[in-house]
């Protein structure tokens, strides 16, 4: 089997309406699919406009239940273009528990695997704390006919233990389904905003020894403009893809996973970890 996986990214900008939102979304997987990709990636809660920009109890009426409707749908798409796709969706796990949830389909429409969001922002206008409960799958590495998906959700970008467990679960790419933008009135932070992110994504690319995909929204929604630049990373840091700003596209990109061995023989920083002085990392604060 090939070891070049051509791996597609969906950027888009989310409008009120959900059926054009998701009519956009398989019109992206169908585009990818046409440039040859074999696994897909969308952006965060990609049916609608991102609910968390204030705190309202009628954004709960947009979850559904996995499996549900949405699933069905992209799970049809997976199956249509033989595509492994990550999809990012609004959970109703039960009355009242709500989770926002990667699902990972195989290019056969089944599901592979099921991801709840560990790390949940509180921060203005993301103010997701209100409504999905942190994650309980723990971080994993969901093994499809194409590669193993390492499947994680925006906030979880900027924490290196999350990227390190789940590359430690056997992904060969990290998958990050996002929504991050600028708030108006920050102009002086944008610049340093961007770039941080960034350099955590590449970060964990290189720390890890694994590819790192980040497909993020674009356009404004209320106060936010989300900022796109979804991207790809080699396991040796190197930048291979990037979408513009302020622009929706369907891009596809080559991987070669033998890169992973490659950057880990010369880079070896699995093979030198001291996992034997991190008992420490599992307090909040200090060694006592």
């Amino acid at each position: 089997m090939s070891r070049i996986v051509r791996v597609g990214l969906v950027q888009s900008a989310c409008t009120p309406s959900r059926e054009a939102n998701v009519a956009q979304a398989l019109d992206g997987i169908a585009a990818a699919a046409r440039g040859g990709a074999e696994v897909v990636c969308l952006q965060e809660l990609f049916a609608g406009e991102y609910p968390c920009q204030s705190e309202d109890h009628e954004q709960f009426g947009a979850a559904e239940a996995v499996p549900g409707p949405l699933t069905e749908r992209l799970a049809q798409a997976a199956r249509q273009h033989g595509v492994v796709l990550v999809g990012s969706v609004f959970e109703r796990r039960t009355a009242g528990l709500f989770h926002n949830t990667a699902v990972v389909f195989d290019a056969d429409g089944s599901t592979a695997g099921v991801y709840r969001k560990m790390h949940i922002p509180d921060d203005p206008h993301y103010y997701e704390k209100f409504y999905f409960a942190p994650g309980d799958t723990g971080f994993m590495a969901v093994p499809t006919s194409r590669l193993k998906v390492g499947p994680l959700v925006c906030w979880d970008q900027w924490y290196p233990e999350a990227a390190r467990l789940t590359a430690m679960a056997g992904a060969d790419a990290l998958f990050y389904p996002t929504a991050i933008g600028w708030l108006d009135g920050e102009e002086h932070l944008h610049r340093e905003q961007y770039e941080s992110w960034d350099t955590m994504l590449r970060s964990h690319a290189i720390a890890n020894g694994v590819f790192v995909v980040a497909v993020n929204r674009t356009g404004r929604e209320g106060e936010l403009r989300f900022w796109g630049a979804s991207v790809v990373y080699a396991p040796n840091g190197e930048q291979l893809v990037k979408a513009g700003h302020d622009s929706a596209e369907s891009i596809v990109v080559e991987c070669d996973l033998d890169r992973i061995e490659w950057s880990r023989t010369r880079w070896p920083f699995f093979r030198d970890r001291r996992i034997d002085a991190y008992g420490a990392l599992l307090k909040r604060w200090g060694n006592a």
